[in-house]
């Protein structure tokens, strides 16, 4: 049978999943369960995205329902099929699938791909590395934008790639945690306000915002916890700028976690992007106590280290007490 939500015998699989992610990450040469949710989703918005506004909104709810409930579908059935063979086939099914979730080996090398290059002067480099991690255009960058791009990115990862999945794992193990990875595909494929997804991504942009809701937060209450043991960081008042700068951003979640790792770090992130030469501005965020230049990198990876750890402390403790309880 599955394992329960919140059970010491799920803590046990996702501690081994996140050990497993730490050593391997995701194997390039193995197909990953996300490019297969990709390929699903992109047969769908290639059939589904046509008609008025009103035909696409419809449809777009359809694409979202179709891809997270199939998502769980398959996930639950896979599991109980491996599980109904073996226990142990069935742990490490699960502890494959969680591991595909979490990007915390990914996310470190990537920020490490940009920094080194960077702390070398090799401008030219690390804006390709950082290219394939943003949107933004990156031709023209200096150290500062460099740097706060690839600070950025992970703080706003932070929740994407490990404490969100994280919690719908606590909360479901695999099948739930799939799940959020098909949510957080949609947003990322689909989840534009554009001439072709404004009304077809609607429902796929919303759902993951309530999916990120509550994980953006407690991940930025989990940076400043993280950061009381970090030396080179600013605790104080940190709460507070939090509180008032993050609904600035755009994003009703993104704005979590990158205020507090700006206010953490004493610097200014936000401000000016280009994408494909337009302009979009957004909120500045932090405060500019010190410009931003390489070691920021360094520091912005210890404290991801630091949030997850808290996070996943957090929700252990809650594990073994409900099974103390039982």
């Amino acid at each position: 049978m599955l394992l329960s939500s919140l059970s010491l015998g799920l803590l046990c699989v996702i501690l081994m999943a996140i050990l497993l992610d730490l050593v391997v990450g995701d194997p390039k040469r193995l197909p990953h369960p996300v490019q297969l949710i990709g390929a699903f989703i992109s047969r769908l918005d290639a059939r589904w995205n046509r008609g008025d506004h009103r035909t696409q909104r419809i449809n777009g709810f359809l694409l979202t329902a179709s891809v997270v409930m199939s998502t769980f579908a398959i996930t639950y059935g896979c599991l109980a099929l491996a599980y109904a063979l073996h226990t142990v086939f069935g742990l490490l099914l699960e502890i494959l699938l969680l591991s595909s979730c979490f990007a915390i080996k990914g996310l470190k090398d990537a920020a490490l791909a940009v920094a080194r290059p960077l702390g070398q002067g090799d401008l030219m480099l690390a804006r390709t590395y950082l290219s394939h991690v943003v949107g933004r255009d990156t031709h023209s960058l200096d150290e500062a934008e460099i740097t706060r791009g690839t600070v950025e990115t992970l703080a706003e990862n932070t929740v994407d790639g490990i404490t969100a999945p994280l919690f719908w794992a606590f909360l479901g193990g695999a099948p739930l945690a799939m799940s959020y990875k098909a949510i957080n595909t949609l947003d990322s494929m689909v989840g534009y306000k554009n001439e072709r997804y404004a009304d077809f991504g609607y429902a796929s942009a919303k759902l993951d915002d309530i999916a990120n809701w509550l994980p953006a937060r407690l991940t930025a209450a989990c940076f400043w916890i993280a950061a009381i043991l970090l030396q080179g960081v600013r605790t104080t008042d940190a709460l507070r700028h939090t509180w008032q700068q993050a609904p600035l951003h755009p994003s009703p979640n993104a704005g979590w976690p990158e205020a507090m790792v700006a206010n953490l770090l004493g610097v200014q992130l936000g401000g000016t992007n280009y994408y494909q030469g337009i302009a979009s501005h957004r909120a500045i965020l932090g405060s500019n106590n010190q410009p931003l230049q390489t070691a920021h990198i360094g520091q912005s990876i210890r404290l991801m280290h630091g949030a997850w750890i808290v996070f996943t402390l957090f929700f252990a403790l809650i594990s073994l007490l409900g099974w103390v309880l039982q």
